[in-house]
């Protein structure tokens, strides 16, 4: 009798095809162009001639410029607020919208407005409402008796309206994520917790901070990363002013290239930023056991 035999295709080859799209998107938009950015690092360009070979200058000259220090600190100063200020608010946020609570879905659909606008629109939106002549900030001023309603027009007050501003954005965006993850928490684990004797605040901090240690570090990476990377809303906002009190990286290098046409030298403060941004999530990766991510849903 003959056997009969049956051949199963490869599964590499699908999963290639698959992913040939992918990694071709990638390249063209991704890597060839930090590629380009990278070997503009090394060269002298104004954007008109042909770029012309100079060395390690670009990146000496960037070790020693205090406007490119002045940059960092801004910019690791924003990331650090960002996250210091948000996360706590998008953490509770996230755990009440994934609750039943009446009107919840009303209510989360209102707040989760600002991800439907561009960050240009919002900005200019905000830029029209901190006007201190036509805008909200002048009827405040004048309610409280304040003197001066520029708050753009301040050091402290510019930083303060791009930390607020981007927080107003980016906060949804957050509070979709720690929704989604406190979703994942099996109720059985608060059944258990309620008849053990736990209130709402214990099974908080013994349950849904523990459930959601993977979502934290997702949102963190996020947060950092999108923080490290911020330039229309203080283009808009605050055009890196007063001074350079708001000049961060990613504008300091918008106006050493488009407005200095220096763009050698932008594509250094370019290259160094994707290396700072990229050493960091991966940093971020790696302290966090992110790497080693597993579920942690009951019986997974």
């Amino acid at each position: 009798m003959k056997r009969e035999t049956t051949h199963t295709p490869r599964a590499g080859r699908p999963g290639i095809a698959w992913a040939l799209p992918a990694v071709l998107f990638f390249f063209l938009f991704a890597a060839a162009p930090m590629g380009i950015v990278g070997y503009l690092s090394f060269t002298d360009w104004d954007g008109l001639s042909d770029p012309s070979w100079t060395g390690l200058d670009n990146w000496s000259r960037l070790w020693n410029d205090d406007g490119m220090r002045n940059a960092i600190w801004l910019s690791l100063l924003l990331t650090a607020l960002t996250w210091l200020t948000q996360t706590p608010i998008v953490l509770l946020l996230g755990v009440w919208a994934a609750g039943r609570q009446r009107n919840r879905a009303v209510l989360s659909a209102i707040f989760f407005l600002p991800l439907l606008a561009s960050s240009v629109a919002l900005a200019l939106l905000w830029r029209t409402i901190f006007d201190p002549n036509l805008g909200l900030a002048a009827d405040v001023a004048d309610w409280f008796n304040l003197d001066n309603a520029d708050l753009l027009g301040s050091s402290t007050g510019a930083f303060a309206a791009i930390l607020f501003v981007t927080g107003w954005q980016f906060v949804p965006f957050h509070t979709l994520i720690y929704q989604g993850g406190a979703r994942q928490i099996p109720q059985s684990l608060y059944d258990a917790a309620a008849i053990d004797g736990a209130g709402t605040v214990r099974q908080f901090f013994h349950i849904t901070l523990p459930q959601l240690r993977n979502t934290i570090v997702t949102s963190t990476v996020l947060m950092v990363v999108g923080a490290l990377t911020y330039f229309d809303t203080v283009l808009i906002l605050t055009r890196g002013g007063p001074g350079d009190a708001t000049s961060i990286v990613p504008y300091l290098m918008y106006e050493t290239g488009f407005k200095a046409f220096d763009l050698g030298y932008a594509s250094a403060v370019a290259a160094a930023l994707v290396i700072v941004a990229t050493g960091t999530s991966l940093l971020l990766v790696r302290l966090t056991g992110f790497n080693r991510m597993r579920s942690t849903r009951e019986g997974m």
